[in-house]
């Protein structure tokens, strides 16, 4: 029998990621090769013109998974029985803004989707925040859709994961698929800590830890981690513009382990709701390792931290604390 379509909501549709995003979507890329989709797309007035030329486009790419587009501005009606809603839109920071200001506006932006999501997006709905500052965003999200599940708001941190998994490859001279088990803790910001001390490497003799075939301690905590963390930066300074594709690739990664499960023994990373695991202040949401089975995240327990470990864990949730008391100044 023919699956039923899911609704997929992306905001933000008409821009860098959202152009890149929605034919992913469409070809199966997020939710499986056999899963039909209607996507919803939403922006703001000024980019309503854009966003038709985005809805012919994809009429244009005869997809064959794609039941429907809906392409709008009204926000109750992009989030109408959605599934799944991808946030990707927000307010950019411009030079001369502080971060303040940038956090007001993104608040009322939230605020406004987060009650439209509440009332009238389909029961069970997962919700992905990418836009920055995504993990304060996602919890705002949250703060203006109280009765939505804890577990039902993530934020992206997959592309982080996503671009550690990328420097070990590179480094090692390996495929990026036999490379499992990075993580990605904290804030999705240049304090994120990307950890590879329990990352390994498939090879011909069984797998292998990423620190014994890399060698190099000096790099693996230094150089490794800044380029990690600094990445979007690079990219902006080579493109003249934000990543797009690696964003929209990461997004449909993210919603895909969700949805349909990480492989057994691997874990990806995801922001997520803090419970207090690892000693991390419960009521944030931070990136944590997870493992996901039948439309469920889980964190994983038990990994050993090492002092080098905990003291960069420690300094991004401090950043989180005070992007989140700083977000929560706006509200009033």
């Amino acid at each position: 029998m023919a699956k039923q379509p899911t609704r997929v909501l992306v905001t933000g549709a008409a821009g860098q990621i959202g152009y890149a995003l929605v034919p992913m979507i469409a070809r199966g890329a997020m939710l499986g090769p056999d899963q039909p989709v209607i996507i919803h797309m939403l922006d703001i007035e000024p980019a309503a013109e854009a966003l038709k030329g985005v809805k012919m486009e994809l009429i244009d790419a005869a997809l064959p998974l794609l039941k429907g587009v809906v392409a709008t501005t009204d926000v109750v009606e992009a989030c109408k029985d959605v599934n799944v809603a991808v946030m990707v839109g927000g307010f950019p920071r411009k030079e001369g803004m502080e971060r303040k200001d940038v956090m007001s506006k993104n608040v009322s932006i939230y605020k406004a989707q987060a009650s439209a999501l509440e009332q009238h997006a389909a029961p069970d709905c997962k919700v992905l925040v990418v836009a920055n500052p995504a993990n304060t965003n996602a919890l705002i999200l949250k703060e203006f859709a109280p009765s939505f599940p804890e577990k039902n708001i993530t934020c992206l941190t997959r592309l982080d994961h996503n671009r550690a998994l990328g420097q070990v490859s590179e480094r090692l001279n390996v495929h990026v698929g036999d490379v499992k088990n990075v993580t990605i803790w904290g804030n999705h910001s240049s304090t994120q800590y990307p950890d590879v001390n329990h990352a390994t490497v498939k090879t011909t003799s069984g797998e292998k830890s990423v620190r014994e075939l890399v060698a190099n301690d000096q790099w693996l905590n230094t150089e490794f981690i800044t380029t990690v963390q600094q990445r979007g930066a690079a990219i902006i300074k080579a493109r003249k513009l934000s990543s797009a594709l690696s964003a929209a690739s990461s997004a449909c990664d993210h919603i895909r382990n969700w949805v349909l499960g990480t492989p057994k023994g691997t874990w990806v990373s995801m922001g997520v709701y803090s419970d207090g695991s690892y000693g991390i202040p419960p009521g944030l949401i931070y990136s944590f390792p997870v493992t996901c089975e039948k439309g469920e995240w889980s964190i994983v327990q038990g990994l050993k931290i090492d002092e080098f470990s905990r003291a960069k864990m420690d300094a991004t949730a401090k950043e989180l604390i005070e992007e989140k008391s700083l977000a929560y100044s706006c509200l009033n």
